[in-house]
């Protein structure tokens, strides 16, 4: 008898979060948008907004073979410097609460945790923030990692043996 493929195994989400209000925690839905507009992503890959759904994030998350999530990411580090968590690691970051949707966030990766449904390739790529607080713009530090953490995105999904080429920009010459 032939088995269903595991609907999971074709798709990979690589999930923005954070408040674009808030500052530099708006960071992942900055470099999710620059995702969408300088690399060709393969249709398999989801680029998703994430923002502060919560738990509305579960069922995205849980039916991802990979996921990255892409934020600000507090560690200690200078700002702007580039930060990946593994898997193992997401809980140590996800105990400094930087904004209200970390909360969410470490709940839904927690359930999906406990239900046996987080994928095993789970990363966390973004930045040390510098300044959360009431702002639609990045600090400098933030502006200035935007680049490095959407090459790192794409380098880890080369990993992942997802080939994402930059588009080419066309010249008016």
């Amino acid at each position: 008898m032939a088995t269903m493929p595991d609907p999971r195994a074709a798709r990979t989400l690589v999930l923005g979060l954070g408040n674009p209000l808030m500052g530099d925690d708006g960071f992942g839905l900055v470099v999710l948008e620059r995702l969408r507009d300088e690399w060709e992503v393969l249709p398999e890959v989801d680029l998703v907004d994430g923002g502060t759904w919560g738990m509305n994030l579960l069922p995205l998350i849980e039916d991802a073979s990979e996921v990255v999530l892409i934020d600000a990411i507090r560690t200690g580090q200078p700002p702007g410097s580039a930060v990946e968590l593994e898997r193992e690691s997401l809980p140590r970051y996800l105990a400094h609460k930087l904004s209200p949707h970390q909360i969410d966030l470490k709940e839904v990766l927690a359930l999906a945790e406990l239900r046996g449904t987080l994928p095993i390739r789970t990363v966390a790529i973004g930045a040390e923030p510098h300044t959360v607080a009431l702002s639609t713009e990045l600090t400098a530090a933030l502006g200035d990692a935007v680049d490095e953490v959407a090459r790192r995105v794409i380098d880890r999904l080369a990993s992942w043996g997802i080939s994402c080429p930059r588009r080419t920009v066309e010249s008016d010459a």
